[in-house]
């Protein structure tokens, strides 16, 4: 899941859900508290909406009373002179939180409550109304500053005087029930809201704080140096694409850091080769020059052959050098390639022409057949080509085991490359050793026998210089009689322009 659909849905969960969960809260609380408003104080038609309304609560608290007191007004008014009745009744109102006043003509007569708030009430208090009975209502006054409620019943005593008696409720006092309410509500939507975020932080959690304890765990291997390891995404969304965009970092990391023990290995393996292989002439040119300085050399015939020696040991370190420093070249990029096109047959005749020369002189039978098309062309760098093919043969020249030494050379036209054949007779190369020819600085004798001659490199030169050419090169051998490399190089195809 995406990290933006993530947060979206948090918020909705946030808001929407605990929302719900919050309104069925406040319905099952109201419904247990309206029945236990019901039996305790035997208050009817009360609803969740009037349970905020604590003025309707306290009014219907006395309800019953005031209907009494109606009743009384209207069929005994004299009993509201009585003391001792209005003591009883007030005893009444008092278990409602309420109390009783008596007005007669502008005199109270009677007062139910000593509180702090009466003179207040008893200030407050409305005059004799003109319409008595039923039709009065009993809705109420509600006295702000002090809190109270107050129910006015006006009536007319046997002497024609005007009398009031009013019905006072502690507004400020709210019914315990109704505070219970209010108080399991909030602590339902507490205990929503402390679900919700708990459930959501475990969500989250899950989702981003893991994958992200894992990254961290694989930054500090990598810190270590530590790359054997594997980062899994967890999730397909943005925090998925950053660990496999670290997993993918740490397999560059990992093929870099092999690259380079392997680079360390073979530059180590390069110092040990050159020493070696510059060793042995070195050594010999030594050895020849004491032998004249000494005079060993003492005829004509043997300081010839000694100088000879010399200068071809001196021929041998030169190749040496020089094909090291080709490769140093070519393997880091320096060699700027003269691209061009090329006649298949143009340039592999002259080539077969000057190879023909050289082996003859050296008794090699050298054989050269082009089954290309006559108009294929190739593109290349010709001296760099040249270098190639001269490679190896070289390389079959040195391992050549026969006493009638044949090198043949074919060229074959295969699609969308010319394929170029080099085939001899020599004494072939092991399968365990085929695979590898073309890895620089191996050679299959492993004494390195310098008699052979070369470095190790030339083959890994063929086949750098083959590859920036964009092709392809390989090599069948079997012992004992010979093998046979191959390489292709890409055709030039001309791109018809539209008119």
């Amino acid at each position: 899941m995406k990290l933006k659909t993530r947060l979206i849905l948090s918020f909705f969960f946030m808001v929407a859900i605990p929302l719900t969960i919050i309104l069925g809260v406040i319905q099952v609380i109201g419904r247990v508290q309206i029945n236990t408003i019901k039996d305790n104080y035997d208050i009817s038609g009360t609803t969740i909406g009037s349970l905020s309304n604590f003025i309707q609560i306290t009014s219907m608290m006395t309800e019953e009373h005031y209907m009494e007191l109606l009743h009384i007004s209207m069929e005994d008014p004299k009993k509201l002179e009585d003391d001792k009745y209005l003591d009883e009744f007030n005893k009444h109102l008092e278990q409602e939180d309420s109390y009783l006043i008596i007005r007669k003509s502008e005199d109270i007569i009677y007062q139910g409550s000593n509180g702090e708030n009466v003179d207040e009430v008893i200030a407050h208090l409305p005059p004799h109304a003109e319409i008595h009975g039923e039709e009065a209502g009993n809705d109420g006054l509600y006295v702000g500053t002090a809190e109270a409620l107050v129910k006015q019943i006006d009536f007319t005593y046997p002497n024609q005087e005007k009398g009031t008696a009013f019905i006072v409720s502690d507004a400020g006092n709210v019914i315990p029930d109704i505070g219970r309410f209010f108080r399991n509500v909030a602590l339902g939507v507490m205990v929503v809201l402390v679900l919700m975020s708990g459930i959501l932080i475990y969500w989250i959690y899950r989702g981003i704080i893991n994958p992200i304890g894992k990254m961290q765990k694989a930054t500090k291997n990598i810190k270590a140096g530590n790359l054997d390891f594997e980062l899994s995404p967890v999730a397909d969304d943005e925090i998925g694409q950053l660990c496999k965009d670290l997993e993918d970092m740490r397999k560059r990391l990992k093929d870099n850091a092999e690259e380079k023990l392997i680079y360390d290995r073979e530059s180590k393996e390069l110092i040990s080769n050159i020493s070696h292989d510059l060793k042995t002439p070195v050594t010999a040119i030594k050895g020849y020059a004491e032998g004249i300085m000494d005079g060993v050399a003492d005829t004509p015939e043997k300081m010839d052959k000694y100088i000879r020696t010399i200068y071809n040991k001196a021929n041998e370190m030169n190749l040496l050098i020089n094909e090291l420093t080709l490769y140093s070249k070519i393997d880091t990029n320096r060699i700027p390639y003269n691209f061009a096109t090329l006649s298949t047959h143009g340039y592999f005749g002259d080539s077969s022409e000057d190879l023909s020369l050289e082996l003859e002189s050296k008794g090699v039978v050298f054989e050269y057949r082009n089954d290309a098309d006559p108009n294929t062309m190739i593109i290349a760098d010709a001296e760099q080509i040249r270098r190639v093919v001269h490679n190896i043969v070289n390389n079959s020249i040195k391992y050549m085991d026969k006493d009638e030494p044949v090198i043949k050379m074919r060229v074959k036209d295969i699609g969308d490359f010319v394929q170029v054949e080099l085939e001899d007779n020599g004494k072939g190369i092991a399968a365990k050793d085929l695979a590898h020819i073309f890895e620089r600085f191996y050679r299959t004798d492993a004494s390195r026998n310098s008699s052979k001659g070369g470095s190790g490199i030339g083959l890994s030169i063929v086949k750098k210089i083959i590859e920036e050419h964009g092709g392809k090169i390989w090599a069948t051998s079997k012992e004992g009689i010979g093998t046979t490399v191959y390489f292709v190089l890409r055709k030039f195809q001309e791109v018809p322009i539209g008119e």
